[in-house]
């Protein structure tokens, strides 16, 4: 069923509340999510987007209920990830010859998917735009790299709508659609997880591109987003989010990460985390196990914080496979100027200190001298590391 954007732009998508998992089962969902689709009608009926092919019977089922969809002149494809590209195969069965407008990457990439070089690609650029009628325009920017090589965002000129695909976007399912009829706490906690676990590693890019769409100087009175709300209610405001995020963000917060196998390093983590409020009451201190806590909300989490310590007892040699699988995704996200610390205990040979504090320097950040290696179970002296452990990271 669509629903009213503003003037002759409609929502054709799919509220998916029972998702639970995105990327394979990389990112979590907790609250639903949507795969936000666009059909505008002027003088040119114009599909923004598809949906997951899931999806796809009920997609082309409730597009059908409302136009015949031979009316539809083109198809803009902003990105080719199959979260929003999924439903085209079944959807250009029945419209084969329908116009596809996206990037050259975007080609490559639907290509690459779907097996379809045959589809009527249209190649465009940032600056390249088409006339849909009524005196509107749809203007393409390109977006590389938020977060695919192929992603664009599409501007319809009057109604000042940007079509913002995955940038500015939640994985949150909003049934009122609108960002002023979401919960509020809830939409800020998406959004930032998104970010953090989304977009980090092309915060410089992000940066970037906001000032090159700044530069336009262009009114934008909605941002429609391909997941989660559509910012009506000062749309500008995420995009100014997504600016300070995107600098190196941090706040006066210390995350604590560990995993354990006979409660030690448990110990360790806990005491540090009481002697870092001691010396600073201010920081806000937030531990983790990461056996029994979300790795993408343990990683908002580290987005926010100026200083990280990661625990993990020895095991055979290294350190808890919990511990290393999480350490690859933290270097994944590219974070920058966060310190860090190590600390764990042994019975044998005690490598995991050495081995947490190589990959936390692999991963971009500046780790501490201070650490906390501890034979068998903690000890008064153990618990004086980990209080110089506090000093170093608060100071």
């Amino acid at each position: 069923m669509k629903k009213l954007v503003k003037n002759n732009v409609n929502w054709v998508g799919i509220m998916d509340w029972e998702l639970e998992s995105f990327h394979g089962a990389d990112y979590s969902i907790h609250h639903g999510s949507s795969q936000n689709a666009y059909l505008i009608q002027e003088e040119k009926t114009v599909l923004i987007d598809t949906v997951w092919k899931p999806h796809s019977t009920e997609f082309i089922d409730n597009l059908e209920k409302e136009i015949d969809l031979k009316e539809i002149d083109f198809i803009v494809a902003n990105h080719g990830e199959i979260d929003h590209s999924g439903s085209l195969p079944a959807l250009m069965e029945k419209i084969p010859n329908t116009p596809i407008y996206c990037t050259a990457s975007g080609v490559k990439s639907l290509v690459g998917q779907y097996h379809h070089p045959e589809w009527n690609y249209q190649v465009v650029k940032t600056g390249d735009s088409v006339d849909i009628g009524n005196g509107k325009k749809l203007i393409f920017v390109e977006m590389k790299m938020l977060h695919w090589p192929d992603s664009m965002a599409t501007y319809l000129t009057e109604d000042n709508i940007l079509f913002s695909n995955d940038a500015f976007g939640q994985h949150f399912a909003v049934e009122e659609l609108f960002n002023d009829k979401a919960d509020q706490c809830r939409l800020w906690e998406e959004a930032l997880k998104y970010y953090a676990n989304i977009l980090t590693p092309f915060s410089a890019l992000v940066k970037k591109k906001i000032e090159e769409i700044q530069a336009l100087n262009i009114p934008i009175d909605i941002i429609a987003t391909s997941h989660g709300a559509i910012w009506r209610e000062n749309p500008m405001q995420i995009v100014e989010k997504y600016y300070e995020w995107s600098q190196n963000y941090q706040e006066d917060q210390i995350t604590i990460v560990y995993d354990t196998m006979w409660e030690g390093t448990k110990q360790l983590a806990h005491k540090l985390s009481t002697q870092i409020s001691e010396i600073s009451p201010n920081t806000r201190v937030k531990i983790f196990n990461i056996s029994k806590a979300d790795k993408n909300d343990i990683m908002t989490e580290v987005f926010n914080s100026k200083a990280i310590a990661v625990g993990s007892p020895t095991v055979g040699g290294s350190i808890l496979s919990s511990v290393g699988g999480w350490l690859e995704f933290l270097k994944e996200l590219k974070f920058k100027n966060k310190k860090a610390a190590v600390f764990g205990c042994y019975g044998w040979s005690g490598e995991a200190t050495k081995v947490l504090r190589e990959k936390l320097t692999g991963a971009g950040f500046s780790v501490v001298e201070a650490e906390a290696k501890c034979e068998w179970n903690p000890r008064k002296e153990d618990f004086e590391r980990t209080a110089e452990i506090a000093k170093a990271l608060c100071e």
